[in-house]
């Protein structure tokens, strides 16, 4: 394939297959997941600040029930909206209206209003959906063959932006406090919905016929929650989002638990400026680590395994890992023990794991990849939140200790592991129906 390649594909060639053509796209949107992920983490790095400083970690888990009751409203409004408009606008749009929400949030801070459960609703509405959205775009502007290859390529963006973006935020906390972390992922916003206009212009004039669809609306009819009910595959992926988030959100509020009463110990319940730094500082080291195992994995491992293993297979990898851990967990629950299993679960999730889920939309249709992609990204990614919070509710009134939620663990792992299978023999039949 040296033919079909110039000096950048071949400066490109160790990370990915990029053609002739595919460069300007591909590293364009690199650098749009990027910017997006680098902004996210400033807010997520706020998130923890604002929540844990004024709630803690069992409100955080409580409060995920209420950005599922939102998805059950935004979700269809977007979908009908995504029907009259084409696909940049679509895109552009929805960027310049989180960008504006956070202008509202840092007026809120000036006047001293109190905006935790707010805004950790609104982070979490915001990641689902502008990150599931940049990713449909790019579905929408590749083959399967075409995304196969180069979504590790566009991982890479994602990985690097998050590392960055983490590191970025101790930084900023030191200095400034979480406004400018806000302030920060503004600009950053604006500056994605401009980029979004310059790819679907560069990609509209290398791409094959049947994808340059610049100006092309969505057809209007079914929502994405109906389209998921339908299609046997696409509810099996919404299982497995589902399954997913329960068993890294379960891990998640193990970790949030240690971090609190640590801080509590240290500084005591009511000294809010030491907790928030302790607080801050501990999430951005955190997120550091998980982020560069992360970048790591998706430049030197997720393209070879999509090449070897295939994505149908590589859905294996991430539960098996949780599997492990959690059983592990069984024997030494400590806080460096699970400060560790954490790093690896996410640092896989965002790497291999979120490029594979990614790669399961290419074979589906043009609504799926908005609709349906949105629907299940977003509500049954909080869906598993709000099962999760039940997990904690109900542990805490039966003063579950930590390898009783750890048991717990295991079985949600197990059950994510018979729906990979599933999936797995679905693509399977689907490529026999090919030929």
């Amino acid at each position: 394939m040296t033919e079909d390649k110039g000096l950048v594909e071949r400066l490109l060639s160790p990370i990915a297959d990029v053609r002739r053509g595919e460069a300007a796209s591909a590293l364009l949107l690199m650098l749009t997941m990027f910017l997006i992920l680098a902004g996210y983490y400033l807010l997520k790095t706020a998130r923890e600040i604002f929540i844990l400083s004024e709630g803690g970690a069992e409100i955080k888990s409580y409060s995920s029930a209420g950005q599922a009751l939102l998805l059950l409203v935004i979700v269809p409004a977007y979908g009908a909206f995504a029907s009259r408009v084409n696909r940049k606008r679509l895109t552009q749009f929805v960027t310049l209206f989180f960008a504006l929400n956070l202008l509202l949030f840092l007026g809120a801070l000036a006047a001293h209003v109190r905006i935790a459960i707010v805004y950790f609703l609104w982070v979490g509405v915001f990641n689902v959906m502008v990150i599931s959205q940049y990713w449909a775009f790019a579905n929408d502007l590749y083959t399967e063959e075409q995304g196969k290859r180069l979504f590790p390529l566009i991982g890479i963006g994602s990985s690097l932006g998050a590392w960055v973006g983490s590191i970025r935020a101790g930084t900023l906390i030191e200095q400034s406090g979480p406004w400018r972390l806000l302030a920060g992922a503004a600009a950053i916003l604006v500056v994605c919905a401009i980029l979004a206009g310059v790819i679907d212009r560069v990609a509209g004039q290398s791409a094959p016929a049947r994808t340059k669809r610049s100006d092309e609306k969505l057809v209007s009819g079914k929502s994405g929650f109906s389209m998921v009910l339908a299609d046997r595959y696409l509810m099996l992926i919404a299982v497995l989002v589902l399954l997913l988030n329960v068993v890294n959100t379960s891990g998640g509020y193990l970790f949030d638990r240690y971090v609190t009463e640590t801080a509590d110990r240290m500084f005591g319940a009511n000294a809010d400026a030491a907790r928030q730094q302790f607080i801050g500082q501990t999430y951005s080291s955190y997120f550091g680590y998980v982020n560069l195992v992360g970048f790591l994995l998706q430049t030197f491992v997720v393209s070879r395994v999509f090449k070897f293993l295939g994505v149908a297979r590589a859905l294996f990898i991430h539960p098996v890992v949780a599997l492990v851990g959690y059983v592990g967990m069984l024997r030494a629950p400590s806080f460096e023990f699970i400060r560790a299993l954490k790093i690896a679960d996410n640092s896989i999730d965002y790497s291999l794991g979120n490029t594979t889920k990614q790669a399961l939309w290419l074979p589906t249709s043009r609504e799926a990849k908005y609709k349906a992609k949105q629907a299940v990204d977003t509500f049954c990614v909080r869906a598993g939140d709000v099962l999760q919070a039940g997990v904690v509710y109900s542990g805490e009134l039966l003063s579950f200790g930590i390898t009783a939620f750890a048991a717990l663990n295991i079985v949600f792992t197990l059950a994510w592991l018979a729906i990979a299978r599933g999936l797995q023999r679905t693509l399977a039949t689907r490529a026999s129906e090919k030929f």
